[in-house]
């Protein structure tokens, strides 16, 4: 009798174990979809905002090219601050027509041209 004791015992271990390994297990299983879940949302949420700041540097890469191509130069200083809104673009993976228009500023003179006239500022 003692033997069928200690067999009955041990099954129920066995059994007691293998629940609690599955249930450790899929609650594992849970938080890795879980992770990976909030990890995709993160990333939909940052592609968004770095599509959203691609908009905006090209916006003002826009603006900029328009201001100057009118008045017919660009100031150094302008000519910098554009010159790391197109790299920032760039990087986001903006290219084409903002390119052209960049490179057109960037062929400016740095001062107005003619004697006695001002540096207009931004």
């Amino acid at each position: 009798m003692p033997s069928e004791i200690i067999v009955a015992l041990i099954g129920a271990a066995v059994t007691i174990g293998n629940v609690l390994f599955t249930t450790l297990m899929n609650a594992k299983e849970k938080k890795a979809a879980r992770l990976e879940m909030q990890k995709a949302e993160q990333n939909g949420r940052t592609k968004k905002m770095e599509n959203g700041l691609q908009c905006l540097l090209r916006s003002e890469i826009i603006r900029a090219h328009d201001k100057y191509m009118e008045r017919g130069f660009c100031p150094i200083y302008a000519r910098e601050t554009l010159a790391k809104a197109y790299e920032a673009y760039h990087a986001l993976g903006g290219n084409g027509t903002i390119t052209v228009l960049y490179h057109q500023v960037t062929e400016l003179p740095t001062e107005k041209g003619g004697e006695g006239d001002e540096v207009m500022d931004l």
